[in-house]
């Protein structure tokens, strides 16, 4: 018999933006049945409030400069309690695969000899522009979408995305952890031909109760972060299709908050 036959299982878990009936079933019946959750720091609380009474709960991080375990620790746990012939639940917001780890985590555990099986969720960068009003493609508007990171690496950006291919590849750029880069993110932009009067949306806590929102330009959106005191984590949605945002956000859920615009002194 091998490892993998004597031991329990690891699920890697999507549990998408945060509204909790955007949760998928699947996801729902595991957290419903685990033996053991290790969930990470943007699972909203009304579906940590799902998981199994009887389950061990591990919170594992991991938020920008505050990981309650580092990615080693992370992996060599899942291990440890699978090996244990568990139901294991790793839980992560969003998609695991979207900018989420799961590929690594994945691997380690497959080398590790240890069963393993991926439940997409819904990701962010998808659902919260959609719950703000803002369509990441339109007939009118844009045909075509990147995804991108703007997520520092060890306390210092490294310029590993080629922005200016970006620039002129994609008519709708949405940026997941980008808030800390975004001077950077929006001078390598401007540098490749981006017009500073470009439409650029915030959205933190997003498809919750407590969604917030600026709109701007990429002229205006620093002023506009230092005068309201935004914060990450949020999702920035870069393209003509913010302009919709005034139009279709009646249609959603009352629950997407614009942050008025701030009067900026001279």
């Amino acid at each position: 018999m091998n490892q993998s036959e004597s031991c329990g299982k690891v699920y890697l878990v999507g549990a998408g933006p945060g509204d909790p009936g955007l949760l998928t079933l699947k996801a729902k019946v595991l957290l419903e049945n685990a033996d053991v959750v290790l969930y990470d720091a943007l699972v909203s609380p009304s579906i940590l409030a799902m998981i199994n009474p009887k389950a061990e709960q591990i919170h594992g991080g991991k938020r920008r400069g505050r990981h309650s375990l580092v990615q080693e620790e992370i992996t060599d746990l899942l291990i440890q309690k699978a090996q244990t012939n568990a139901v294991v639940v790793r839980l992560k917001g969003g998609d695991p695969f979207v900018f989420g780890r799961g590929g690594e985590e994945m691997l380690d555990l497959i080398a590790a000899g240890i069963s393993v099986e991926i439940v997409p969720g819904i990701t962010s960068g998808i659902a919260v522009p959609a719950y703000a009003g803002i369509p990441l493609t339109h007939r009118n508007y844009s045909s075509s979408v990147t995804f991108v990171t703007g997520h520092e690496m060890a306390g210092k950006y490294r310029p590993q995305v080629n922005w200016s291919a970006i620039a002129h590849g994609a008519e709708t750029i949405v940026v997941y952890m980008g808030v800390h880069n975004l001077p950077y993110i929006i001078g390598e932009l401007t540098k490749a031909g981006r017009s500073p009067e470009t439409p650029i949306a915030l959205i933190r806590w997003g498809t919750t109760p407590q969604q917030q929102q600026l709109i701007g330009t990429f002229s205006t959106i620093m002023d506009q972060i230092e005068a309201t005191g935004f914060e990450a984590p949020a999702i920035a949605v870069i393209g003509a299709v913010v302009n919709l945002h005034d139009l279709l956000q009646a249609g959603q859920p009352l629950l997407s908050r614009t942050i008025p615009p701030t009067p900026i002194s001279p």
